[in-house]
């Protein structure tokens, strides 16, 4: 194994020429640089530079050795420049997990500013429902996904929590959305028995949205009319505006058109605990992207 310390002076001496033009490039002194190259030449077992009256050259040890010293510092350097590109995030990649109804309503202002602070980073989203989500970054096929809690049993046992870090947010609640002309569109909250009497849009089983609809109605007694599921807010949105039914979204999903009149938002009693936004993060070490997208993430869903 090379001392690079050794390394140094040797090449200053090979490319500048001479022991003193390469004490005054290391800003040392000559008897150093004398010191350091005999010490060199003892460890290899090879002489390095042939002296005499006129001063050092290299012999053909020393050339094989100039041009393999060279190129590794040349990568040395390139090395440090990347590493400093990547504390500086003047590059790197980050891949995130969400959910549709995340992406949609939540995540649009965090990647706008995150895009504004670092546009070299490569931003990779996996559109995922929040267990999935949390099951990748335990696997680290992700780095960062954004959840609600609480996730489903299947994906939350203890060995499993061990392997996941949670950053808990704001709150997110759920809201009724029903038709215009419904016969529940005067009232100024439902209960979850309400929900029963009429036929339901839902978001499809796989979503931690559904699994809260799913526990509260059980909860509840209720036996529901499910009319249509369906993978979109956006659709079911549409659907109550035409009167198929009535549903229950977050309410993210509404707070920008609930002035629109194209349907009745009314808050839910009896709904159960609350959900709360979340960031999940492997139980490792996080990478300089990762860790700048979480604090814009704070800033802006806290």
């Amino acid at each position: 194994m090379f001392d690079l310390d050794r390394l140094e002076p040797f090449l200053a001496a090979a490319e500048t020429g001479g022991f003193s033009k390469a004490a005054k490039r290391l800003r040392r002194s000559q008897s150093a640089i004398s010191q350091s190259i005999a010490a060199l030449e003892e460890e290899l077992g090879q002489q390095l530079f042939i002296r005499d009256g006129r001063g050092v050259r290299l012999s053909r040890a020393g050339e094989v050795l100039r041009e393999h010293a060279a190129l590794a510092f040349q990568q040395l350097e390139l090395a440090q420049d990347r590493l400093s590109a990547l504390s500086e995030l003047r590059g790197g990649k980050l891949s995130l997990g969400t959910s549709d109804t995340l992406a949609c309503y939540a995540l649009p202002a965090v990647f706008a500013e995150y895009r504004s602070r670092y546009p070299a980073v490569e931003l990779r989203i996996e559109n995922r429902p929040s267990p999935a989500t949390a099951d990748e970054v335990r696997e680290r096929r992700l780095d960062v996904g954004l959840v609600n809690l609480p996730l489903p049993e299947h994906t939350s046992d203890s060995r499993a929590d061990r392997a996941i870090r949670v950053h808990k947010l704001s709150r997110m609640d759920d809201v009724a959305i029903v038709p215009l002309e419904h016969p529940l569109a005067c009232r100024s909250f439902l209960r979850v028995a309400d929900l029963g009497a009429f036929p339901l849009l839902l978001l499809d089983a796989t979503t931690s949205s559904r699994a809260v609809v799913d526990r509260a109605l059980k909860q509840a007694g209720v036996v529901p009319q499910i009319a249509m599921e369906m993978s979109s807010v956006e659709v079911l949105k549409r659907l109550v505006e035409l009167s198929f039914g009535i549903s229950v979204v977050p309410e993210i999903s509404v707070r920008d058109d609930a002035c629109d009149g194209k349907w009745v938002v009314l808050p839910l009693r009896g709904f159960g605990p609350a959900r709360h936004l979340a960031l999940v993060t492997a139980d490792a070490p996080m990478s300089r992207a990762a860790s700048a997208f979480i604090d814009i993430a704070k800033e802006h869903l806290r």
